[in-house]
């Protein structure tokens, strides 16, 4: 802001109104999203998704919501592979905006996810649009490769079900997945 007044000064251009100059200082500070990135029990899913989606429709891209727990063993093998596979990371980052759902004894969060599609088991995965609306839910199980998940198996699922998925027949892959 300093510069602008000093520029303004010396090029002889009136200063901005101080009001002007305050709100332009509070949008550049303005505070952007940041992705739940942890199971944590106290957090409110609900007031969360409303973000995640508000997120997820400013930059065009679906929420990847995350189920699982500190608990869970496959959720670190999860967060494990995305870790390890800056690619794999990209895709989801470009295509979804994240958001890890705690179930735990400490929280189940059972209002939250009532409204979603039957967890048959941890760590489970729904793509919803930037309304909030189910695209898919997803077993993570079906990626597993040993004790590790298949990387190219689980890009493809990125992929597919990003904002511009390659066309399917979802209700046949969902159920298959679940059948699984």
């Amino acid at each position: 802001m300093f510069l602008l007044l000093f520029f303004s000064l010396a090029l002889g251009y009136p200063a901005p109104a101080a009001g002007k100059m305050a709100w332009q200082a509070a949008a550049l500070g303005a505070p952007r999203y940041v992705p739940v990135t942890r199971y944590d029990p106290k957090r409110d899913p609900q007031a969360d998704l409303v973000k995640a989606l508000a997120e997820a429709k400013r930059t065009g891209r679906r929420v990847l919501l995350e189920v699982g727990g500190d608990w869970c063993s496959w959720c670190h093998v999860m967060d494990k592979l995305f870790a390890d596979h800056a690619d794999v990371r990209a895709l989801r980052e470009r295509n979804f905006v994240t958001l890890k759902i705690n179930m735990s004894p400490a929280n189940e969060n059972r209002a939250f996810l009532s409204r979603h599609h039957r967890i048959p088991g941890y760590p489970f995965l729904f793509v919803l649009d930037a309304d909030g609306k189910l695209v898919h839910p997803q077993r993570a199980n079906v990626f597993e490769d040993g004790d590790i998940y298949n990387v190219p198996s689980f890009a493809h699922f990125l992929t597919v079900y990003g904002p511009s998925p390659v066309p399917v027949n979802a209700r046949a892959l969902a159920e298959a997945c679940l059948d699984e």
